[in-house]
């Protein structure tokens, strides 16, 4: 359970699947919308005037910037909100272990990539991709092959699923382990200064079947959790009036939404979570980590992600009841967002001015307003500064995985939310960004930017190297 005390005295001073029937044929559109001009998207990414830019989450911003920062209570939650919040937070941070015999709960595995969610979500932060003596905590593999399911997601693998299950209890073995190659690129900013990037080769072995050729793979790392309830709360709306999948403008920049399969309302729905936005709630980003990381059964994912393999263990009921599931959503929900830190700083605002000449903004949008989320108001219509259309985005070859999700290809990407990026280091103990973590600082995240925002990469290679400095100063104030 996590203090918020020091936090909401500061805040208050300042405020004075798998497994079910059904195939459905309902066609994955977008709400229709109107393609947006250039003026009116600077419109819309602009803060309403007298808003502090320093309260990230609205309402639920914290100001803490220590190793805390990420796993905070929203200040403003309600008693009862508060109380289904650290209810929330203790399943979160449970850890699971193997069934003794089939009548005893628990429930880790058979196969599994980790033993509790903050084992790879650590201070409710980033993963990264070291190997330690359980393998890689904060990084995991997604599999598919050609081809989709019946609701238009990734079609798994034969005696593997969709994910590499790198862990397993006593008696059976891992679905087979993976290690990471990198090469170096080097290259050159506009001034001379050097600087490397490293490609990752990603290595399948000792796989307890013979693998198959051609598999679709993609690295995963485990993102930030705060604030994932504001994004939740987003009206539909909202998200789709950014989108431009035809570019209309020409500006180059042709965000589109994803629309994926709600294993709950049994139809398509908006992507909000996930690299790809692949999932539509926050219920069932969380129901499906408990199966596909750790080998535990729900009512929204019933079956064990060992299903139908040789090492298969019998159908029982599920191990985490609905209570469990509904707190540790309502964590996820209801976490603080930290605040902004040095807006006066005279390079964080040359900074500023930087990011919005290098068009970053037109996909990391500054600021959007929640909706309405029932039973949630502490989250409901609150200014926000994410820094995310919540869009997918064409990355470039460079980034691309090559394996679709839904509507996204295997070059989209959605749009990552910086805020709290400064703060990593402090709460994460490193600095590895992107989607499987290649990046080892910021910088070399904007210069592995391709596609969509080649030009905003070109940009910033361009640049002095005071002005590089003051983008990253800025950066790292979020």
């Amino acid at each position: 359970m996590k203090s918020n005390i020091a936090s909401a005295a500061f805040f208050c001073a300042m405020m004075a699947g798998t497994g079910l029937a059904g195939c459905s044929t309902e066609a994955i559109t977008p709400i229709e919308t109107e393609e947006m001009s250039v003026d009116a998207l600077a419109a819309r990414q602009r803060a309403p005037r007298g808003v502090d830019e320093r309260l990230s989450g609205g309402a639920t911003t914290v100001f803490l910037s220590d190793e805390t920062a990420f796993g905070q209570a929203a200040p403003n939650l309600s008693p009862t909100s508060l109380r289904q919040h650290d209810a929330g937070d203790d399943a979160f941070a449970a850890e699971f272990a193997a069934r003794a015999s089939m009548g005893v709960p628990g429930g880790l595995g058979p196969i599994f990539h980790h033993v509790a969610c903050e084992g790879c979500h650590v201070g409710d932060g980033r993963g990264k991709p070291e190997l330690d003596e359980k393998g890689f905590n904060g990084l995991l593999l997604r599999l598919s092959q050609m081809g989709v399911d019946a609701h238009g997601g990734g079609l798994p693998i034969a005696g593997f699923g969709g994910q590499l299950q790198d862990q397993a209890i006593a008696g059976v073995r891992p679905e087979g382990k993976f290690s990471i190659a990198y090469t170096e690129q080097a290259g050159a900013f506009g001034d001379g200064t050097p600087f490397s990037l490293r490609a990752p080769r990603y290595v399948i072995q000792n796989t307890y079947l013979p693998f198959p050729a051609n598999v679709q793979v993609s690295p995963r790392i485990a993102s930030p959790v705060f604030g994932l309830g504001l994004l939740e709360a987003l009206d539909e709306q909202t998200i789709v009036a950014g989108a431009d999948p035809n570019d209309r403008n020409n500006d180059g920049i042709s965000g589109k939404a994803n629309y994926v399969w709600d294993v709950k309302s049994q139809k398509v729905a908006l992507g909000r979570f996930g690299w790809k936005a692949n999932q539509p709630s926050l219920l069932q980003q969380n129901a499906a980590a408990f199966n596909g990381d750790m080998g535990v059964t729900t009512s929204l994912f019933p079956d064990e992600s060992s299903a139908g393999q040789i090492q298969a263990i019998p159908a029982h009921a599920p191990e985490v009841d609905d209570r469990t599931l509904d707190a540790v959503v309502h964590y996820t929900q209801t976490l603080g967002v930290p605040a902004r830190r040095n807006l006066t700083d005279a390079a964080v605002q040359r900074g500023k001015l930087v990011f919005e000449n290098a068009k970053c903004a037109a996909c990391h949008t500054p600021s959007l307003r929640t909706g309405t989320l029932q039973g949630l108001p502490e989250i409901s219509n609150q200014q926000i500064f994410p820094y995310t259309d919540m869009l997918l985005h064409d990355m470039g070859e460079g980034l691309a995985d090559n394996r679709p999700d839904f509507a996204a290809t295997g070059r989209e990407w959605r749009t990552t939310p910086l805020w709290g990026l400064g703060l990593t280091a402090t709460v994460n103990k490193h600095t590895f960004l992107l989607h499987d973590g290649r990046a080892r600082n910021v910088m070399e995240a904007i210069l592995w930017h391709g596609g969509e925002a080649q030009a905003s990469r070109d940009y910033v290679r361009r640049l002095a190297k005071d002005d590089r400095d003051a983008l990253l100063a800025f950066l790292s104030s979020l």
